[in-house]
């Protein structure tokens, strides 16, 4: 303590070490703790939509929202699976009988290595939104209807792999990474070559403990959601997957607004005629199907969706549809659309607005005037000055005469006129 003033050292007290103990050692705790709750604890989302008219809507599941029916969650089956373990020999059977068989995928099947999972008589994942996301990120490999092939099965543990069209990863997976070789000249294990990038998919088959000694008509039983092992024609395969109302309209060769491309070739099959045109702005392609004197139908087709139909009957005024009635059917909840008016909204119209000449009136002119600004007062033409008149320049006045005298300055003098040059005779040329 030698050389510190009396009186200037001063020993901490028990309540200032207590508080710095607290700062220093249990706030860096509590935020880990906090950071690993966080972390480890599951997040569910919940969707709550409130109209206009005060009414709520939520939405429990957390991988569940309004998207198309077709990624919406399944239906959990309810099939009777053994209390007994799978053994070597049930095994073998359930390969053999899995392998090489065809199947109509029930909704779209995504590529991609993760693939889908499904839970023996339980849910789907991933389902909603994160379905459709798998999708658009990876690709599809088998659209509703279309025939999918059991190309490998893997009985795990607890689950049972499917590989679908090949599988959705290349031959070799790993070793395409490897290189051998000594110096600066390396040669991959795996040799590139031009095939193709691959289209299948994984659907992985899961169950609570071990897989049960387990038959290939109860897994078919299972899948029942994703592929349909049934024997069905392409139309049949195709409607299944659909809302009754829609499988109905397809199934009696109609054609509804907002149907698909596939949807109306499976009702009405290829059209007899294509042409396009452009309708404003947007490219429209119709199609059309029949001849005079039986009915004719006019499909206009944006895109990949009907926006139009008109039926022509001899005799029979022109009958045309634009309202969009499949929409609402493709709904995850199944529910039509509501039409702007009943839920309290407006719809804006983007684009050139395209007016009738002779019903309608032309559009203003733009303004910065607010709605119902007055505007003010106009001169007219009439009003204005149409002849230009000479400049007039002030006059002197005499108060500025007995300025100039008493501070002795000249008088100003307004300016004179600029006088015009005296013409100079031209010399008269001498004689030589």
């Amino acid at each position: 303590m030698h050389g510190l003033a009396p009186g200037r050292f001063r020993f901490p007290s028990w309540a200032r070490l207590r508080s710095r103990f607290r700062m220093r050692v249990l706030a860096p705790v509590c935020l880990a703790l906090f950071a690993a709750l966080t972390l480890f604890s599951p997040v569910a989302a919940q969707v709550i939509t409130i109209d206009r008219n005060g009414n709520a809507t939520t939405s429990t599941d957390k991988f569940e929202g309004y998207v198309d029916r077709r990624f919406r969650q399944v239906e959990p089956t309810h099939v009777e699976l053994p209390a007994t373990g799978i053994d070597s020999r049930t095994r073998l059977q359930l390969i053999r009988v899995l392998e090489a068989e065809q199947g109509f995928a029930m909704r779209p099947i995504p590529r991609g290595h993760r693939g889908l999972t499904l839970e023996a008589n339980g849910k789907l994942n991933p389902a909603g939104e994160r379905y459709l996301s798998m999708v658009t990120a990876e690709g599809i490999c088998a659209k509703p209807g279309a025939r999918v092939v059991i190309t490998d099965v893997k009985v795990e543990h607890s689950r049972i792999v499917l590989q679908l069209n090949g599988g959705p990863d290349f031959k070799h997976r790993f070793l395409r990474h490897i290189q051998i070789g000594a110096g600066p000249m390396m040669n991959p294990v795996i040799q590139e070559s031009s095939d193709q990038t691959p289209q299948g998919a994984r659907i992985t088959l899961t169950f609570h403990g071990a897989v049960p000694a387990i038959t290939g008509k109860q897994v078919e039983a299972l899948l029942e959601p994703l592929i349909s092992f049934n024997v069905k024609t392409p139309v049949e395969a195709f409607t299944d997957t659909l809302p009754p109302m829609l499988k109905s309209a397809i199934l009696s060769h109609r054609v509804l607004v907002g149907m698909s491309t596939d949807m109306v070739l499976f009702a009405k099959g290829r059209p007899q005629q294509k042409y396009r045109e452009v309708d404003g702005q947007m490219p429209v392609e119709i199609w059309i199907y029949g001849k005079p004197p039986q009915e004719v139908d006019f499909v206009r087709i944006n895109g990949n969706r009907v926006i139009g139909v008109e039926i022509g009957k001899v005799g029979q005024p022109l009958q045309v549809f634009n309202t969009d009635v499949v929409e609402g059917m493709m709904r995850s909840d199944g529910t039509p659309l509501i039409s702007g008016a009943a839920r309290g909204t407006r719809t804006v119209q983007m684009g050139d607005v395209q007016r009738n000449p002779d019903t309608q009136a032309p559009a203003p002119p733009p303004t910065l005037r607010n709605p119902g600004e007055a505007l003010p007062a106009q001169d007219s033409r009439a009003d204005r000055v149409g002849v230009m008149r000479p400049v007039q320049f002030p006059k002197q006045k005499p108060d500025d005469d007995s300025v100039n005298a008493s501070t002795g300055a000249p008088a100003a003098t307004p300016p004179a006129a600029p006088t015009a040059p005296v013409p100079q005779p031209s010399p008269t040329p001498q004689p030589q």
